[in-house]
């Protein structure tokens, strides 16, 4: 099982409000593929924060109706696990965060990471390179 971030169901789901460029396109290719692996039954698991992430975003760039469909079809997927989140973990990632100069979603994906078991992860976010995991 791998995480997922958020950056990379983003990029999947939202066209970009212009021509990208290479490095652009090139994340959009690859958060395709992630996305139709994921729909063809890759377990990945990630948390209610960075869905929420997902879904704001989506309500923001494109619409409501297209967000709530997103969350709703994401969670009903049997591969997908979705972690919740308590108060003291967003405690303990923010102490994280300031820890290792990240921010404070990513150290809680990190923390949850380790807490689960989980050692790689789905992002383009350069972060994680300073945290203790595997960006794929």
């Amino acid at each position: 099982m791998r995480f997922v971030d958020s950056n990379v169901l983003i990029y999947a789901m939202l066209k970009p409000r212009k021509e990208p460029d290479g490095k652009i396109a090139e994340m959009k290719k690859k958060s395709l593929q992630i996305l139709k692996r994921i729909q063809e039954g890759e377990e990945v698991a990630t948390t209610v924060v960075h869905l929420s992430e997902v879904a704001n975003m989506i309500a923001s760039r494109s619409s409501l109706k297209m967000s709530a469909e997103f969350v709703r079809e994401f969670m009903s997927l049997k591969n997908v696990e979705v972690f919740e989140v308590s108060p003291d973990d967003y405690l303990k990632a923010s102490l994280v965060a300031s820890e290792r100069e990240v921010d404070v979603n990513d150290a809680l994906a990190c923390l949850k990471m380790a807490e689960k078991g989980i050692e790689e992860i789905y992002t383009f976010d350069r972060h994680f390179r300073k945290l203790d995991v595997v960006v794929v």
